[in-house]
């Protein structure tokens, strides 16, 4: 058998077996230093039309997890004044609940001729690669955003600029019991071929 023909059935499973597990059942060890670089590195390989980069990079890891806890925090009590104690402890450990967590950063440029919406499915390609290849790695990943990827206290705190916005927050880490998969759709309900019109 072929070097080809071992490799495309191995990638096509990996593909297949992709899920997501819950950021609430994670636990360490996060991604090594090197390991991290080789994933944003597979991540930074999307179609990228007018190779605009329209991306970037924000990871959290160690006591910056905690410390932005504290960001999520402020903002949800100007926000919410009267949030209740167990809100806010969630929050303030929302950025525990995984030993690395990458915010995937759309950044869309205007005034060009490459359609935003294209800078914008880039984006959204690097938080799914960067999915696939924490599964390929042997980690587990989820692609979430919740409130706070869309509060403006936690977008100044990230330094985010004019026309950026967070695409997704990647929780990075081991499962901390076993992933159960989610039902999949079925071929026939979700494909329609094209046909051209009768007369055309």
């Amino acid at each position: 058998m072929s070097e080809l023909n071992i490799v495309v059935p191995r990638t096509l499973d990996l593909l297949q077996s992709r899920k997501s597990g819950s950021a609430k059942r994670m636990k360490g060890p996060g991604p090594s230093a090197e390991q991290l670089r080789t994933l944003i590195a597979c991540a930074s390989r999307v179609p990228d039309h007018g190779k605009l980069t329209p991306w970037r990079f924000v990871v959290f890891e160690g006591d910056a997890r905690a410390a932005f806890g504290e960001v999520l925090v402020r903002a949800l009590k100007s926000s919410e004044p009267d949030a209740s104690e167990e809100r806010i402890a969630q929050e303030r450990g929302r950025f525990l609940r995984a030993p690395t967590i990458v915010a995937v950063v759309s950044r869309v440029r205007e005034g060009i001729p490459i359609p935003e919406w294209e800078q914008v499915l880039s984006a959204g390609a690097v938080c799914q690669t960067l999915c696939i290849a924490a599964h390929a790695m042997g980690f587990v990943a989820n692609w979430i955003t919740e409130w706070c990827a869309y509060h403006p206290e936690v977008r100044e705190a990230m330094g985010l600029k004019s026309g950026e916005r967070i695409a997704g927050f990647i929780y990075l880490g081991h499962p901390a019991e076993p992933v159960t998969d989610r039902p999949r759709p079925e071929f026939d309900k979700i494909v329609r071929r094209w046909t051209a019109p009768h007369g055309s």
